[in-house]
């Protein structure tokens, strides 16, 4: 244990964990929302739980309970276009297009927040679309209708992830917590609220029926969700810029790596090159944005 107390370690190990994520959701035989809501309740409670037995209290404003709220709606319509865009193109694309959102988060730092996007930032861009181009390919009428409808769900989800670390960014301000454990557990339930309401608008099923999927839902909610994202959280205070971006990096790169260790996805030699240049956009587009302990595709 005292190894975890080096906050590098724990900045990877968080980073591995959550790249994790879309594995879970490509074992499990739920549907999507089903996964979605399953990940965020048991995180919620995980996290909720810890709270309790360290003794922590809420100490939340009326305000600030409005921004989580909000942060929740985007983290719901986040998790609804990723996990749909993992069952149709993949845990390895999908996760590789949702971190597309370090470009939204430009754009929104030089809209809203009035911060112009440095000279790497501006090259990262068409490189990241010149990446996206050599995996998919040019013709987006030879792609298949569900191939194609999975990187529009991934785009979606990499707008709405950005929105949902906007909001709890803002939530943070003022904060004395280090580390935002009280936000994220918030958060997490309210976000498996909506899910769930989402679930019986759709006619969707919660019910797990085997023991199997029980066991990759715990795995996702407690591993990836309450751990990675506490590991990150607790180490981002104390690492460098460049440490930090390089966990950015490492957590789509992994995906990709499950995706074709796991699930055997075939990656000819143009798409690899399309994903390292991807991959090194992302590195390039992406900064460390506060001590939310959100930089990464959660």
């Amino acid at each position: 244990m005292q190894r975890l107390a080096n906050p590098t370690l724990r900045l990877f190990i968080g980073a591995a964990l959550i790249s994790l994520s879309p594995v879970w959701v490509k074992l499990v035989d739920v549907s999507a929302t089903s996964s979605a809501f399953w990940r965020v309740a048991i995180g919620g409670v995980t996290l909720a739980v810890y709270l309790l037995l360290t003794r922590r209290r809420l100490k939340l404003t009326a305000a600030l309970w409005g921004m989580l709220a909000i942060a929740a709606v985007f983290l719901a319509l986040d998790l609804w276009f990723y996990h749909r865009s993992i069952q149709s193109i993949g845990p390895g694309l999908a996760t590789l297009i949702a971190n597309f959102q370090v470009f939204v988060m430009a754009a929104a730092g030089y809209l809203i927040l009035r911060e112009p996007p440095s000279a790497r930032q501006l090259v990262a861009i068409p490189l990241a679309l010149l990446g996206l181009a050599l995996i998919v390919g040019v013709d987006w009428d030879a792609l298949p209708e569900d191939y194609r409808r999975g990187i529009v769900f991934g785009l979606g989800a990499a707008l709405t992830y950005a929105l949902y670390l906007l909001s709890m960014r803002r939530s943070r301000q003022g904060s004395t917590y280090r580390v935002p454990t009280r936000e994220i557990a918030v958060v997490s339930l309210l976000t498996a609220v909506m899910l769930g309401a989402v679930a019986f608008a759709e006619g969707d099923s919660l019910a797990v029926r085997s023991s199997s999927d029980i066991a990759w839902l715990a795995c996702y909610g407690i591993l990836s969700h309450s751990f990675g994202m506490m590991f990150i959280a607790s180490s981002l205070p104390h690492v460098t810029p460049s440490q930090a971006g390089l966990a950015l990096l490492l957590q789509p790169t992994l995906s990709f790596a499950w995706d074709v260790l796991f699930f055997g996805r075939p990656m000819t030699p143009m798409e690899l090159l399309g994903a390292a240049i991807a991959l090194f956009a992302i590195y390039l587009g992406s900064r460390v944005r506060s001590e939310d302990g959100q930089g990464t595709r959660q």
